[in-house]
């Protein structure tokens, strides 16, 4: 009776043991799921960034492009703080913050002011990052290939 005790026992500990992993396992997959999604929102913004400000640079001119990749530069800085802040939520916040809407608020004013900037260029290149978004949400509708 005592050996078949200490064999349940024995069980018990090992079934134990491996559900912390799996639980372990399942944070770590997702974080690394949201980093690949990350980059990827990344990589589609800058791409998209460099052709609009090339087609602006050729259909317009210089500075209107340049106006353009500043909004644009903005929009990823923006996207960098969401990301940070998307990131901490469930370690250290429970609500995202808005501080990083300053930012927007803080370019479009110095656009106002400053009589070599564009407003409209600087906003649509700031909206840049939404195109990334958008695309994203696009990709995820599709039915994936079961391969």
């Amino acid at each position: 009776m005592t050996d078949s005790s200490h064999e349940s026992t024995t069980v018990a500990i090992a079934t134990d043991n491996s559900q912390p992993d799996s639980q372990e396992q399942r944070p770590r997959e997702s974080m690394q799921e949201y980093y690949n999604l990350q980059k990827e929102l990344y990589v589609v913004t800058l791409t998209t960034t460099a052709i609009v400000f090339v087609s602006v640079w050729i259909f317009y001119n210089l500075n209107t492009a340049l106006n353009y990749l500043l909004g644009a530069c903005t929009g990823v800085v923006y996207l960098r703080m969401l990301a940070r802040n998307v990131e901490q939520l469930g370690q250290q916040n429970r609500r995202l913050s808005k501080s990083r809407f300053a930012l927007f608020i803080g370019l479009i004013i110095l656009a106002t002011q400053l009589s070599q900037l564009q407003v409209l260029p600087i906003f649509l290149g700031f909206l840049t990052y939404k195109v990334a978004l958008l695309y994203q949400m696009v990709r995820s509708l599709m039915p994936s290939d079961p391969r």
